[in-house]
């Protein structure tokens, strides 16, 4: 049998199982290619919050990568937790060297509010990683947080589109899942536009969503899709898997990053 499109994560653990490397992976699993990573950070995180967080070594991102990239190769790349200024620019170069495309989620915050960049990275993030993304998939408080735009409405997604893309993105994606009212997004390369809406579900669970997005589009995108066919297909899937969150713990549980292989699942179907 051949193989699957294969799809590589450079990012974060997280030990509950929401967020991170284990989304990035478990969505690769559902969407049918085959996922590998690259752990930049271990942290002790569950559904209340991050407990502690601790990078790896540049020298181990580096050998990570390498040993995936030179034997296995890929179709595509996708970024998140990067924490340091070292790794931000070791893993920059390392993403603009690869002949695949990169989708980078400049992850800064946890969805908790507990910070999972230094502040002295964020010049690194505009100058080094930014440029090397075919896709950057900031939601409103990254992209605050990156270019200064504070989106209030829907009106003022352009503006931040137009803030990020000044930095090299080939594409940006803005989230605008925090904005009230439907789930509305605005995906862009400054020329064409792409507004994708979602009725927005009642459900606190969505540990994990900024994570699960990324990485279903850098799978799509490793099937062969274009930008704008993969975001929309990562959108829907994302969709359902928020509306089929489930408690866990005493806080704010995952995503369903299975729903859709569940039996009779359709967009927005809940688990049992």
């Amino acid at each position: 049998m051949s193989a699957p499109p294969r799809v590589l994560t450079v990012a974060g653990s997280d030990s509950g199982g929401g967020a991170g490397i284990q989304a990035d992976l478990k969505t690769m699993l559902a969407l049918g290619v085959h996922g590998m990573s690259v752990v930049t950070a271990v942290t002790a995180q569950n559904s209340l919050g991050v407990q502690g967080a601790w990078e790896l070594p540049v020298e181990a991102v580096r050998a990570q990568y390498r040993s995936v990239v030179d034997d296995i190769g890929v179709q595509a790349v996708k970024t998140g937790m990067l924490a340091s200024v070292e790794l931000v620019e070791a893993v920059a170069e390392l993403i603009a060297g690869t002949d695949a495309p990169a989708v980078v989620d400049p992850v800064g915050i946890s969805k908790h509010g507990d910070s999972l960049l230094a502040a002295s990275a964020l010049d690194s993030v505009r100058t080094k990683l930014l440029p090397a993304a075919t896709l950057a998939t900031p939601n409103l408080d990254e992209v605050a947080q990156l270019t200064g735009v504070r989106v209030e409405s829907e009106s003022d997604l352009r503006e931040a589109a137009a803030a990020v893309l000044s930095y090299g993105p080939e594409w940006v994606l803005i989230k605008g899942g925090h904005l009230p009212g439907d789930a509305v997004d605005l995906l862009t390369d400054g020329t064409e536009e792409h507004w994708l809406r979602a009725r927005r579900h009642d459900n606190r669970h969505t540990h994990g969503t900024g994570c699960t997005l990324a990485s279903a589009i850098a799978s799509q995108l490793a099937k062969g899709q274009s930008v704008p066919e993969a975001v929309a297909a990562a959108k829907e899937y994302v969709t359902g898997a928020i509306a089929a969150g489930f408690a866990l713990g005493g806080g704010i549980g995952p995503v369903d990053h299975a729903w859709a292989l569940r039996p009779q699942a359709g967009p927005g179907t809940p688990s049992a």
